[in-house]
């Protein structure tokens, strides 16, 4: 009787040692990676690769200004620290069209649509960049903000 406990202690100890583990081990995440969501049947565009060390340590962008809570506050992040991707939040792929679109407000539709969500996010802050810097669109060294300067062409 006392081996058998010994025994689920051991176990039910190694089984609460890997769960923590795995709670605290953060989402990893490599310096450069493809905006590519599983979640979408196709990619209209050409997929956006992403800098994390490019906007960081070249930008100064801190991990807030992207990453937010449920109430749009920044998160005070540090590297290996668990981060939800956008489309555990902004649930929405496939957008309506026309009029339907329309009725929906532009906040509403931030807070719904995943594509929404990241075009609002990543426009905002290159305009903002940009006027910071004294950059004009067509500027080589501005921040891209339309849709031919982020998608590269798709490969036929």
């Amino acid at each position: 009787m006392v081996k058998r406990l010994v025994w689920f202690a051991a176990i039910f100890g190694m089984m609460g040692l890997f769960i923590a583990t795995g709670l605290n081990a953060g989402t990893e995440v490599g310096d450069v990676f493809e905006m590519k969501s599983p979640e979408y049947e196709k990619h209209t565009k050409g997929i956006v690769s992403f800098s994390h060390k490019k906007h960081a340590a070249d930008y100064g962008a801190k991990c807030g200004e992207c990453h937010h809570d449920d109430k749009g506050q920044p998160l005070e992040l540090k590297e290996g620290d668990d981060v939800q991707r956008c489309i555990e939040c902004h649930k929405e792929t496939v957008k309506p069209k026309g009029k339907e679109l329309k009725a929906i407000k532009k906040e509403e539709r931030i807070k719904r649509f995943q594509e929404e969500a990241i075009h609002a996010n990543c426009r905002g802050c290159h305009k903002k960049w940009n006027k910071e810097q004294g950059l004009k669109n067509n500027d080589p060294k501005a921040a891209p903000t339309t849709c031919k300067n982020c998608h590269p062409k798709k490969k036929k």
